[in-house]
């Protein structure tokens, strides 16, 4: 009897190890005879599924930016404008904190995610993720620095943009590498200058 293969499943182990792949090798690492490797599979069967290397990435870029965007759906801006700065800062922080690399997994999509956009400049293929997340991300701060009632919110908004851009690279390259606790710390100091004034 033959064996059913969920198209759907393989699809996603071929994607999940193409990111575990980045994340250890960066992209060049990840062609499309390592990737079959790594998932356990013959290169046919990945070629089934990504007609190329570009098509692999381009997928494996989506999954990243899905991933983040699924997390931060779970914090959606308050309707209410929170009654004290703490609870402002608390709102935007957990906003926030789902971004930063503040745990293994965060800290491994971090590292691919750095990688893609570092691609993004040679790679056409990855140029829209990379532009497509920018805009998420300060769409969704945008979002919740006006929720709580910030001034000047495409100042600050872009602001907080740098500062997790900042923050993310200190983890991922080791010129920095501060601690998770360090990195709540530097964010709340942040933005509880930036909800004082608001």
């Amino acid at each position: 009897m033959p064996v059913v293969v969920d198209p759907v499943q393989r699809r996603r182990a071929v994607v999940e190890a193409t990111l575990r792949l980045v994340a250890r090798e960066g992209v060049e690492g990840a062609s499309l005879r390592k990737v079959a490797d790594e998932a356990g599979l013959n290169i046919g069967s990945v070629r089934h599924y990504f007609d190329n290397h570009d098509a692999l990435l381009a997928a494996a870029a989506e999954e990243v930016g899905d991933r983040m965007g699924s997390r931060l759906a779970v914090h959606p801006p308050p309707e209410v404008r929170p009654a004290s700065p703490a609870e402002a800062v608390a709102t935007v922080a957990r906003v926030v904190e789902e971004l930063l690399p503040l745990d293994e997994a965060k800290h491994v999509e971090a590292i691919v995610l750095l990688e893609f956009m570092a691609a993004a400049r040679r790679r056409p293929v990855l140029r829209p993720m990379s532009e497509r997340m920018a805009r998420d991300l300060r769409q969704v701060l945008h979002e919740v620095l006006t929720s709580v009632g910030v001034r000047d919110v495409d100042a600050e908004t872009a602001r907080l943009t740098a500062l997790i851009g900042g923050l993310t690279t200190d983890v991922v390259y080791p010129h920095g590498s501060p601690t998770p606790a360090r990195l709540r710390e530097t964010l709340r100091f942040h933005l509880e200058q930036v909800i004082d004034r608001r």
